[in-house]
Formats: C-alpha cells, structure tokens, sequence
C-alpha cells in the first residue's frame, strides 16, 4: 500500500514538473525558460519559412521547408498532448475531465489544435500554417509579468472606457464625413462615391492622414467639408494618444516612485503569500478593501510587477504594502 503511495506521489510530481515546464517560465526557471526559447525559435523559423517559400529561386531549399514543417507539427503535437495531460493543473478548481476540454476548448488550445491539423488532413494549407504565427503571442504572456510591458497593459485596462469613447467618436466623424461627401460628389463623381458608406476609405485615409491619392473630391463644397474633417480629425485623432501617454507618464512615475522610496516609509508591512495564507489566489483588490492595505510593491518570480488591483496572487508572492490609515 505504501510502495503503491508512493508511485502515485511520484506520479503527479512528475506531472506537476511538466506543468511548470510547458506554462511561461520565470527567470529562474531554466528548464521552464529552454522551452519557452524552443517554442519561440520554431515560431520564428516558420514566420521565415513563410517568406521564403515565396522566392521562386529558393525552391531547390524546399526538402528543408517541408522537414522544417514536419518539424514543428510534432513539435507542437507533443506539446499540446502535455497540455492536455496537465491540464487539471492550469483549471486546479474544477475535475480533471473537465478540466482537459476546457482547456481543448480555449482561445489558446483551438489554435494549437489548429496548428497540427494540416499533418492529417490539409498539409500545406496555409491558412491553418498561418495560425502557427499566432503563437508567438506567447512572447506578450511571457512579458506581461514585467514591470515595463505590465505598465502599458495596466494603462489600457484602466483607461479602456476613455479609449472606447474616443474610437467611437471617431467612428462616428468617419460616417458623418462619408454621408458629407456623398452628398457633394456623387453627382459628379459617381465611380467614387456610388452610395453613402463609399465614401468611408476616403474618411478613414484623410482622418488618419495616409491620403493615398486613389479618391479625392473635386468640386468646391467638397474640398471646403474636406479641409473642415481635416480641422476635426487633427483634434479627435489625438485624443486616444494623450490619454494613453498622461496615463503612461504618471503609472510609471507612482511605480518608481513607491520603488524609490518603499523602505523610507513608516508602517511598511512585508509578507509572503503561501498555501496557508488566504491570499493565495485572492485579487490584489479585494485584499486592499477587505484587510485596509495599501499595496505598495508585488515580487514574482524576483521581478517588481505593478501591483494593478486586478491581480491574482500566487505561492510565494512577496508583498510591501502598509495599512491605508499610515501617514
């Protein structure tokens, strides 16, 4: 009975080391890190196959394209084969079967599954070879956990209703200046402007100063509303950009600054998030309302990380914070 224990202890420790493996390594983490560096190189070396292919006068490379595609496809069959074998250890709440199609049936398993249908079915179809470039938006979950990349994500989530409302406005100057246009230039330029949502490319090209040249009003009224979208699109254009610049500026800032200056504070609490603590896997926000903390610095993996409200704490997190009513 213990020797039988013992196996399955042995057992799920070796799935625990290949879940630690295959999920995004920290710095410290070397096996963890090689195969965030494989998985990365043979995303690149097929963005490069791409383009290769394409050149008539490489086509005596294309036994090494073909191999490099056979490659990857096991590469990525292996891969997805230990995700699915883990995968009760990235959805820990839930059972282990359903935790295999919840994983099968996210964003993230659809593309991998994606990637590896061409071995059996269409080989060299390249819009599922295409989907293989997608994965190199690991490299955004790899540096997420950073200080610099994690401020800029931060700035959007918290300034995405402002954002949402500029893009709207600007929407909505793109519709009133196709209808505008229309209205002025379909009689003599019926090509061009043939209904009232023709005139959006014109819009979004003079909004965005691109101005390709391909479709411009002629007459008189039009060059005079064209000049006035000029004077608005300069105006509402920027708006998105100031809000995400000022955002950038001070959120960076208050983080240097609570770096800067953490240990001079008075009243300075550090604490380590364990599985006996009840903060492990509580959001930073709930914690700072529920325990009256300020949560000054979050350590992970030895990386500084902004300590956004959003935040879920995991095993060995270090936190600085101090009680809000210290001056």
């Amino acid at each position: 009975m213990a020797q039988k224990k013992k196996i399955i202890k042995k057992k799920v420790s070796t799935r625990k080391k290949i879940f630690d493996i295959i999920q995004v390594g920290s710095r410290g983490d070397i096996p963890s890190l090689a195969f965030d560096i494989a998985l990365i190189t043979i995303v690149i070396l097929n963005i490069f196959s791409l383009i290769l292919e394409s050149f008539e006068q490489l086509s005596a490379f294309a036994p090494v394209f073909n191999f490099l595609d056979i490659f990857s496809i096991c590469f990525f069959l292996v891969e997805f084969i230990l995700r699915i074998y883990t995968a009760d250890y990235l959805y820990p709440d839930v059972p282990r079967i359903k935790a295999v199609f919840m994983f099968i049936f996210s964003l993230d398993g659809i593309i991998q599954l994606l990637t590896i249908i061409p071995i059996y079915y269409l080989s060299g179809f390249v819009v599922f070879r295409l989907l293989r470039v997608a994965r190199i938006l690991r490299l955004f979950k790899i540096n997420s956990t950073y200080d610099s990349f994690h401020v800029i994500l931060s700035v959007f989530k918290e300034k995405r209703n402002q954002i949402q409302s500029s893009i709207l406005i600007i929407l909505i100057l793109m519709l009133a200046s196709s209808l505008c246009m229309y209205s002025v230039e379909h009689e003599v330029q019926p090509e061009a402007f043939p209904n009232a949502l023709s005139g959006l490319w014109w819009a979004a090209t003079t909004i965005f100063t691109v101005g390709y040249g391909d479709v411009y009003p002629i007459t008189v009224m039009g060059k005079i509303i064209g000049i006035i979208i000029d004077f608005f699109a300069m105006a509402f254009v920027a708006i998105p950009t100031g809000i995400i610049s000022a955002a950038f500026v001070e959120k960076y800032t208050a983080v240097r600054r609570n770096q800067a200056s953490g240990e001079e504070k008075s009243g300075l609490i550090t604490m380590t998030v364990t599985k006996d603590t009840p903060y492990l896997r509580k959001e930073i926000g709930i914690i700072e309302d529920e325990e009256a903390l300020d949560i000054l610095i979050l350590i992970r993996d030895g990386v500084c990380v902004v300590p956004t409200r959003n935040i879920k704490l995991k095993n060995e997190d270090i936190l600085v914070c101090r009680k809000t009513d210290v001056n």
